[in-house]
């Protein structure tokens, strides 16, 4: 087991960045999520090859965005930081980005403060608030953000943790209502319809040791898809993480279970 970063009383329930850092071979987490991670990965191989595949997903995503000129960017469910975030990978293009994070945890946010510097002609700032809290969220970003302008809208691996009676599609909408048009949405989420024995049954070990509002659902390529509607979706369209414009040594991989797009608001 390894060694963790994070200091005591531990938890009793998995946290969904901390889980995610374990399969990132992250050490910010506890006991209670590495076992979490652990069983999940035993029931679904493809889960941590599936993360990282998201995490090259996101850098594309990124570059896309700069290079269509997007220089502000919503990076809500952040997750505790790992290598080429979102700042990062927008900065390296454009140094003059803006990133706001938003995660629910103080504990992701810590250390998002620590260590999600930014360079010297953008900035970064951070917003404790859950994805459901819209107005939260879009009133702390107007601080930082310009929202009469385009902003990309990251929701990387976040709205599975929105059960359906929760309705996550209505609080994307929301979200993207108040951003400017030519505003981007940036999506992935896990597949009920990809390996879908083995994905169910991760999300059932995961769900036993998550907090009730920490459960995760995975959707189909309908449901996915309907985050997008009113937006044009950018080609290939909704797709398989890495189906989503691949770099000349990135290798196709049909079996990982998630779901991701790009999409623009006229």
């Amino acid at each position: 087991m390894n060694e963790n970063t994070l200091s005591a009383p531990h938890p009793a329930n998995a946290h969904p960045a901390r889980v995610y850092n374990v399969w990132l071979g992250g050490k910010d987490h506890y006991p209670v999520d590495e076992e979490a991670a652990e069983l999940a990965a035993r029931a679904n191989p493809t889960i941590v090859p599936s993360v990282r595949a998201n995490r090259a997903f996101l850098g594309r995503a990124v570059r896309h965005l700069t290079g269509v000129g997007v220089r502000q960017f919503l990076d809500i469910g952040t997750g505790i930081p790992a290598a080429a975030n979102t700042h990062e990978v927008a900065q390296q293009a454009a140094p003059e980005s803006r990133v706001v994070y938003v995660d629910n945890d103080p504990i992701v946010l810590s250390h998002a403060r620590a260590l999600l510097v930014s360079g010297p002609e953008g900035r970064t700032d951070y917003v404790q608030a859950d994805v459901r809290d819209v107005d939260a969220i879009l009133d702390a970003a107007s601080h930082n953000l310009d929202l009469s302008r385009p902003v990309g809208l990251m929701l990387i691996a976040v709205l599975q943790y929105i059960k359906d009676a929760e309705d996550p599609w209505d609080i994307t909408r929301r979200l993207l209502d108040r951003l400017a048009p030519g505003s981007y949405l940036a999506l992935s989420h896990p597949a009920a319809d990809v390996t879908a024995p083995e994905v169910a049954e991760s999300m059932r070990i995961y769900n036993e040791r998550a907090a009730n509002h920490a459960s995760a659902t995975p959707r189909t390529h309908v449901e996915v898809k309907r985050f997008c509607d009113g937006l044009e979706i950018l080609e290939p369209g909704v797709v398989t993480l890495t189906r989503w414009r691949p770099g000349p040594t990135d290798a196709p991989d049909d079996t990982l279970p998630m779901w991701c797009a790009v999409a623009r608001k006229a």
